[in-house]
């Protein structure tokens, strides 16, 4: 029997997880954790918030799982957040077609391939539809947005997302966050809460559901000043499969020192949170020998990420995401910046005082008002952007802006166009974001699949699972030896003690 299996077997029989609503036929994507899967899960929780947070001094926050559709908007989730969807013309079920093609080929990272290869790929290899049979060769390859819509309020009301990451719980309130942390960098937010996505076709148990657990950290950073404390984790060894080697399975053995230092990890924040995060796998439980670190295909990033690596556990022989540990840049700020009404830069202080030529109109709006009228106000903006971003375009006689679809000529000589020299004393960024983003049920599930275990009892072979102190769900047992001469009693009055101390 497969290690899922017996886990799930186990899992449903001892109170660990099972599918939800059970009662009414169930639910795919959705598990309910039992008394016994409750406990591992907030221990896992607990050990994260110190790891990744109280001891790295950051500061947690909890944001709501609704959030109005701009959030998306600005985000790039509405436009981006998609998988490949083919659905079968005879019985109309819907398939992930990434994961078709990974079952029924020697293809292990098939998101990172177009949809129309996807299709091809189909064809030629005759894969089926696996609820019917059906051939699904010429299907369209669609892509299918994963968040789940929602309304906000009745009537006319708001249009509403579950969010499919707690991440942008955390941008959105950068303007106050920031004030939290005195405007100074480097600070952490961490967060750990549901998020949901509408998947295609969840399977593998815990591994691919539609409401789950994350534990996240964003790290706002000055990308030219702020470096990690990599001698805190240097020695750390990690197996690292970067994304030059994926072709041919050669796996890096390497410190998170020799990984910086051999450009084998890019970028040191990415290289610091992966020593971090080895240490914490294997303080929960999970198997180093059954561990890696992958890093993305360039054709698999997210649209927020320049460089991201994944952390994996083997289960049955399958590697499992685990976490994943994005340099996001300044994306996330810049867009929330763009669309919304808040400011989410930072002031950062120059080291000595620097004299800077400052381009600078003042136009004439008794020239402008009567030669444009309502205009003129627009116009006036146009002129302080372009000496903003090109001031030489006010080198010659005239100067031409667009305004409202119309490209307008303005006499240079009535723009009031001039150089001024200040001197300034900072200037205003947006922070950097280094990102680990851990699954919470992914390492619940990876954490009991490599606890699984088997003794024999009287000829009898069982599961069991031998988890970490700091991970099992049972601190102490109290057992009488006997029925008799009031242990029983005695043994619930001690029980009554260890729970009321705690």
């Amino acid at each position: 029997m497969r290690e899922t299996e017996r886990l799930s077997e186990l899992a449903k029989r001892r109170g660990f997880f099972f599918q939800s609503s059970e009662a009414y036929g169930g639910v795919s994507g959705f598990y309910t954790f039992g008394p016994e899967g409750a406990e591992v899960k907030r221990n896992v929780e607990k050990q994260w918030r110190k790891w990744f947070s109280q001891r790295e001094g950051h500061r947690e926050i909890d944001a709501p799982t609704v959030m109005p559709e701009p959030v998306f908007e600005a985000s790039g989730h509405l436009e981006t957040f998609d998988d490949m969807i083919v659905v079968c013309p005879e019985c109309e079920a819907s398939h992930r077609a990434d994961h078709l093609v990974e079952d029924n080929t020697d293809i292990d990272e098939a998101e990172a391939i177009a949809n129309e290869k996807i299709g091809e790929i189909i064809e030629e290899e005759v894969i089926a539809c696996p609820s019917c049979g059906t051939a699904l060769a010429g299907q369209p390859v669609d892509d299918f947005n994963l968040m789940f819509g929602t309304q906000i309020g009745p009537g006319d009301s708001q249009q509403g997302y579950l969010r499919p990451e707690t991440a942008q719980g955390i941008f959105v309130e950068f303007p106050r966050l920031k004030e939290y942390a005195r405007n100074q960098l480097p600070f952490g937010i961490t967060q750990i809460g549901r998020a949901y996505r509408n998947e295609i076709s969840p399977r593998n148990s815990l591994v691919r559901t539609r409401e789950f657990t994350q534990a996240e950290l964003e790290h706002f950073i000055d990308p030219e000043k702020d470096q990690p404390d990599l001698e805190k984790v240097e020695d750390v060894e990690l197996l690292l499969y970067p994304r030059e080697n994926q072709g041919d399975g050669e796996l890096i053995k390497a410190t998170v020192r020799e990984a910086v230092e051999q450009d084998t990890i890019a970028d040191p924040w990415i290289a610091y949170y992966l020593g971090l995060a080895k240490q914490w796998y294997s303080r929960i439980g999970v198997n180093m020998e059954r561990f890696r670190f992958r890093q993305h295909q360039e054709d698999e990033l997210s649209h927020y990420s320049t460089d991201c690596w994944d952390a994996e556990g083997e289960v049955d022989g399958n590697w499992i995401e685990l976490a994943g540990f994005s340099y996001r840049g300044c994306y996330d700020l810049s867009k929330h910046n763009e669309h919304s009404r808040e400011d989410f830069t930072l002031f950062r202080e120059y080291d000595e005082p620097e004299i800077v030529e400052e381009p600078q109109v003042n136009p004439d709006m008794g020239y402008l008002g009567p030669e444009y009228g309502e205009r003129a106000g627009k116009i006036k903006q146009a002129l302080e952007d372009l000496a903003e971003n090109d001031p030489e375009a006010f080198d010659h006689e005239e100067v031409s802006i667009e305004v409202e679809g119309q490209e307008l000529e303005i006499p240079v000589e009535r723009t009031g166009f001039s150089v001024e020299q200040e001197e300034k004393h900072g200037e205003h960024i947006l922070p950097h974001v280094m990102e680990p983003s851990f699954g919470v049920d992914r390492a619940v599930f990876t954490v009991l699949a490599h606890s699984l275990d088997q003794d024999e009892i009287d000829g009898e072979e069982r599961d069991v699972l031998r988890l970490e102190n700091e991970i099992a769900p049972t601190e102490i047992a109290v057992l009488p030896l006997m029925d008799k001469d009031g242990m029983p009693e005695k043994a619930r009055e001690v029980a009554r003690n260890l729970r009321e101390s705690g």
